[in-house]
């Protein structure tokens, strides 16, 4: 899924705005001043088109995620746990472990 403001496509096919799309287990749909992608693993992102970006997981993920997502664990402990195993000591440190 590529998102660039209010244009949206999967795949390379445009998903025309206001439109609900869902194929294979993903859906677009845009609700309100946002667009919003769901997929059936159990993950929402919704992005208003600018800067503000939510990430939403179902309860069966708790404990089960790993990466800048956290550990979803309701731990603070655990917020910064890096690739490696350790816990970086700062959110730089964090989110550049997460590099690829």
């Amino acid at each position: 899924v590529v998102a660039q403001g209010r244009n949206v496509s999967v795949n390379g096919a445009v998903v025309p705005e206001g439109q609900p799309y869902l194929h294979k287990g993903l859906g677009v749909t845009w609700p309100g001043d946002w667009v919003a992608v769901a997929s059936s693993l159990g993950v929402r992102v919704a992005w208003d088109g600018h800067l503000a970006v939510t990430v939403t997981a179902e309860p069966e993920l708790r404990g089960g995620t790993w990466g800048l997502c956290g550990t979803y664990t309701d731990d603070p402990a655990d917020d910064f746990l890096r690739p490696d195993g350790d816990i970086a000591p700062f959110a730089a440190a964090f989110g550049n472990a997460w590099k690829v």
